[in-house]
């Protein structure tokens, strides 16, 4: 066999570090090369942990182009695919070629300051958010069109992957990700005489970006959570929002089907 190589990482928890000891040795058995540190040559990384862990690892490797495979030992799981009880099956099944990629399509956020430039990639979600707890106010386009005046504490700009995360929490709906499509979700939205704002998601086609203008407030700034991970900026001219060039491939297996986890997880 040439020399495969696979990353392994895991959370701090006890058991995914126990997890991944055995998961080592067992690759190490078949066959394969485990590096003690992330290495860009490598045919699969495995993520153990839960969904934050998967996500964290993402952002840590820049979205690389290799695919994951996740085995969850967290509790929700959305993008896992083994149990820690399967990874014979998994080694078989992998060595075998009996699996499939699917591909995630991410949201990027361009950032422009007066004299610099940022950009931020999700693979769930992207939010605009005060960096305090105070109502913010954010002028909206979508395309060409001014689309209106948003007060409340912030919007989440999803994909079809994001939408069963912090957008379901916020009464967003879910999306099959074999759709190309963005939501925009209102995060406690201000809809009074005074301040008039959207109350529910708005489904985006792939084509259309989303231009924001903040209005700045005296002393307070903008975060922007990409996955979680919080980028504090205090002088933003403009954000643009649409679909990343960049793609996340996580594998899945025969039993794979979307709809299937989806009442496994929710109902």
């Amino acid at each position: 066999m040439d020399n495969r190589i696979i990353n392994i990482f895991a959370n701090e928890d006890s058991y995914s570090q126990d997890i991944r000891k055995l998961l080592r040795r067992k690759l190490q058995q078949s066959g394969f090369t485990v590096p003690k540190q992330f290495t860009p040559d490598a045919e699969l990384i495995v993520s153990i942990g839960g969904d934050g862990a998967l996500l964290r690892n993402l952002h840590k490797y820049g979205f690389p182009p290799i695919p994951f495979l996740g085995i969850n030992t967290g509790h929700l799981g959305f993008f896992q695919e083994i149990h820690p009880d399967e990874l014979d099956e998994f080694i078989f099944m992998y060595k075998q070629g009996r699996y499939n990629i699917q591909n995630l399509k991410t949201v990027q956020a361009t950032v422009e300051e007066k004299e610099k430039q940022y950009e931020y990639q999700g693979l769930n979600e992207i939010i605009i958010k005060g960096d305090r707890s105070a109502t913010v106010h954010l002028n909206i386009s979508i395309g060409n069109s001014f689309i209106e005046r948003f007060s409340g504490d912030g919007i989440l700009v999803c994909t079809p992957a994001g939408s069963t995360a912090y957008n379901y929490s916020l009464g967003g709906s879910i999306v099959d990700p074999r759709l190309s499509i963005l939501q925009i979700t209102p995060i406690a939205p201000m809809n009074t005489t005074a301040y008039r704002s959207f109350t529910s998601s708005v489904v985006l086609p792939k084509e259309l970006m989303v231009t924001i203008h903040p209005e700045h407030r005296e002393g307070s700034g903008f975060m922007i959570v990409a996955d979680g991970m919080e980028h504090k900026h205090s002088d933003i001219r403009q954000i643009t929002l649409g679909f990343s060039q960049t793609e996340v491939r996580l594998m899945r297996f025969e039993h794979y089907d979307f709809w299937t986890k989806v009442k496994t997880k929710f109902l």
